[in-house]
């Protein structure tokens, strides 16, 4: 009922002038629509209303981000950044649109014959770049699970259900098990690892699991994740007989599925780039 509230407006306003005059009177409207007050108000609702729907957008990636970081550690990752690009590319796509339909009612016919060709160049762009990732990247494209939460839900979901009891000896041994499980089974390795089957592997709940990294830990699933692929990577890099070993080959030995993400993982865990860090030794 919320969503279709512009649309009764834009309606409501036509009644005087259009829906309840004879035939003539409404080609005559129709014929200056351009000029019409109501049809200007009709385009400030329907433009009012998009822009909305484009910061929720916004709004709802920001959310998914800190979603991903607490449940992904790989190529899902790259799903998130994908979204975001193609949720920019289509904001461009409107205002161009917007754009043109702000000159309909100036007196610059020269601008809005630019903005027309434009605003196909960039569809046809948009059409090309969407095909392309499909293509290529096809698992960008696989679902996403709707029904993970933020940990700070979690926490005051438990709190309301009077199920969150602190227990240190649990919290501890809880965590000896995860690291002891880090170390002898290295998960890390998969790319596509998530919290899920980390989970699945040390017979732990993803709740429980997700509250021990991402509330206990104070780490996102992704960055503790990221902080065993690094150290395995400095290892590989200090190994005197793996000189050799290009870092292309170092990222994708230990679970990383991009130079730009191994990059910024690395920096961020050291403060140096695998380079820099190469050199040092």
């Amino acid at each position: 009922m919320l969503h279709i509230i512009p649309f009764l407006l834009a309606n409501l306003i036509l009644i005087p002038r259009f829906y309840i005059v004879d035939l003539a009177s409404k080609i005559g409207f129709l014929s200056q629509s351009s000029s019409r007050l109501e049809i200007q108000l009709n385009h400030i609702l329907i433009h009012s209303q998009i822009v909305a729907y484009i910061l929720a957008a916004f709004l709802l990636l920001r959310k998914a981000k800190r979603v991903y970081l607490e449940n992904y550690a790989g190529a899902n990752i790259e799903s998130l950044n994908w979204l975001l690009q193609f949720t920019l590319a289509l904001s461009g796509f409107y205002f161009i649109a917007l754009a043109k339909n702000v000159f309909k009612f100036i007196e610059y016919p020269h601008i809005l014959e630019w903005l027309k060709i434009g605003l196909f160049l960039f569809e046809l762009l948009i059409i090309s770049w969407y095909l392309y990732k499909a293509l290529n990247n096809p698992s960008l494209f696989r679902n996403v699970d709707s029904k993970l939460k933020l940990v700070k839900d979690i926490i005051s979901e438990k709190k309301q259900s009077e199920q969150l009891v602190t227990n240190d000896k649990e919290h501890s041994e809880e965590l000896v098990k995860l690291k002891r499980y880090m170390v002898e089974k290295n998960p890390f390795l998969n790319p596509d690892l998530t919290i899920q089957d980390v989970a699945t592997d040390i017979e732990m709940p993803v709740r429980d699991l997700s509250l021990l990294i991402n509330h206990t830990l104070d780490q996102h699933f992704y960055d503790f994740i990221n902080s065993y692929r690094i150290e395995r990577a400095m290892d590989i890099l200090r190994d005197d007989t793996k000189s050799k070993v290009t870092i292309l080959e170092i990222l994708y030995e230990v679970g990383f599925n991009s130079k730009s993400s191994f990059n910024t993982a690395f920096k961020k865990h050291t403060g140096s780039t695998p380079t820099a860090y190469r050199k040092t030794l």
